[in-house]
């Protein structure tokens, strides 16, 4: 098996913490969103993981020598904005015959048992991950009939099916799932001058594959503040960490707070996660994801995001803060 991983993009939806870093090396819950994805991937054994990347690839490249350095890694840069299915496509030179793909998109972190793959696709030519959703009008859906997947449709206006695609994707067959995505661009097959692995899948559905929607049991949206905070509430859950040197504080679980942390006089928690390095005093922290070498002192704080090495003296706020910034709230 081999993995592809779109990982470029601008993440303009987290911005100020995308303007640095890119969107996948967003922390939540002690991690970046980059490193609970591969966690669930490691088990698989995949022969190699392409990185499809933008302008922010060194940071991926190095993030991954230093965290996953046993695993074989390659990176290929998408110099056009073209759409999802483009940027799959520039992986097509590293596939081939007899390669099965797994695709994974990192806007959300799944949670799903990939070791049912054999079973799951014993009779049929891929699986396009899904998950029930009540707002289905957001997204792309799967129509079925008897098991198999009939139809996708983008954002329908009326509920012909909940069913709505997460962003991962497997093949039995790579070379040939390259070809249909060659096809669809040399057609030009796109919406809004982008190209969309719906398009891909349709043209082999009608060629005669056979694809099931099997739901996963999570989907974790880590693409726009209130959503990554959300994530980041279920992850802690039942699962509190706490290195922080303490004084005179009290930690309120779940939390999630690195090594070299102090925390004085404080209250963090629940539902905070605090990287390395930071120094809290004086202030109440809950429902806030706190990055590393940031300083709080007398704030209070909740449903908030801080950068790396961010300063705030104040009082009772919600921010979205980036790296590097100095904030004093003044009464």
């Amino acid at each position: 098996m081999k993995i592809i991983l779109p990982v470029a993009g601008k993440g303009t939806r987290l911005r100020p913490h995308t303007h640095t870093r890119a969107k996948s090396l967003v922390q939540v819950a002690g991690k970046t969103v980059l490193e609970h994805i591969i966690h669930r991937l490691v088990d698989l054994r995949a022969e190699k993981v392409i990185f499809i990347t933008d302008e922010n690839g060194a940071q991926i490249e190095e993030f991954m020598k230093h965290r996953f350095p046993d695993m074989n890694c390659s990176y290929t840069t998408q110099k056009e904005r073209l759409g999802p299915a483009h940027a799959v496509y520039m992986a097509a030179s590293l596939i081939a015959p007899g390669d099965d793909l797994l695709v994974v998109f990192n806007d959300t972190i799944f949670v799903t048992d990939l070791s049912r793959i054999p079973d799951l696709c014993r009779d049929c030519d891929g699986l396009i991950y899904s998950k029930t959703v009540e707002d289905y009008q957001r997204f792309g859906v799967n129509v079925i009939a008897d098991g198999f997947i009939v139809d996708m449709v983008e954002k329908p206006e009326q509920p012909i099916s909940r069913l709505a695609q997460v962003g991962l994707y497997y093949l039995r067959d790579g070379v040939d799932f390259m070809n249909r995505i060659g096809e669809v661009i040399r057609d030009k097959e796109t919406v809004k001058g982008e190209y969309f692995l719906p398009s891909v899948f349709m043209r082999m559905i009608r060629a005669g594959k056979k694809f099931r929607a099997p739901e996963i049991d999570a989907w974790l949206d880590c693409g726009k503040p209130d959503t990554l905070l959300e994530t980041n509430r279920y992850l802690l859950r039942g699962h509190s960490h706490n290195e922080a040197e303490m004084i005179d504080s009290v930690v309120i679980e779940p939390v999630h707070i690195d090594k070299g942390t102090v925390l004085r006089n404080s209250i963090v928690g629940p539902n905070a996660s605090v990287a390395p390095n930071c120094h809290i005093e004086g202030s109440i922290i809950r429902d806030t994801i706190i990055n590393s070498g940031s300083h709080l002192k007398d704030v209070l704080l909740e449903q908030s995001l801080l950068g790396e090495n961010v300063r705030l003296t104040g009082r009772h706020a919600n921010l979205n803060v980036g790296d590097h910034s100095l904030i004093d709230i003044m009464m």
